[in-house]
């Protein structure tokens, strides 16, 4: 690639479940952390949110776990379609994707991906940053969140 992914860029581990609350529980006993909070959030179809090239509304619920030097992401979709339910209703629970944060190289990472034949599944923007999600899994074996900044 000319514009490869730097690996120091790792910023998350995204896991997609079928019960966000028993995943989060499991994870904190696990790592001996308080239970974070589960918290629902709606992503609206339009220009801020695409999911395989149209805009689409869906609920997702969201649990984010700080480890040291990056964010491991629990979700669990709520209603509509979504990458994540996409994901749960093809292989169940599972790594859905590793984010890495790439800067000023985002537009360049994404269009040379997409010119090596991996889609755009999700392209959502929210207030100062946003994230695209590539379909990854079927050649890396997990898609790949490219975002510009955390």
């Amino acid at each position: 690639m000319n514009h490869p992914v730097d690996p120091k860029g790792f910023i998350q581990i995204n896991i997609v479940v079928r019960d966000i609350e028993a995943a989060a529980r499991q994870w904190a006993s696990l790592l001996g952390i308080p239970q974070p909070e589960v918290r629902t959030i709606r992503l609206e179809g339009g220009e801020n949110y695409q999911y395989r090239g149209r805009p689409e509304t869906c609920g997702l619920r969201v649990c984010n776990i700080d480890m040291p030097g990056f964010m491991l992401e629990l979700h669990e979709p709520a209603g509509g379609e979504s990458t994540f339910q996409e994901f749960l209703d093809k292989h169940g629970n599972g790594v859905h994707h590793i984010g890495f944060e790439v800067g000023s190289q985002r537009d360049s990472i994404i269009e040379e991906l997409a010119g090596a034949g991996y889609g755009m599944r999700t392209v959502g923007i929210y207030p100062g940053s946003s994230w695209t999600i590539v379909d990854s899994e079927d050649v890396l074996g997990v898609n790949l969140n490219i975002k510009p900044v955390r």
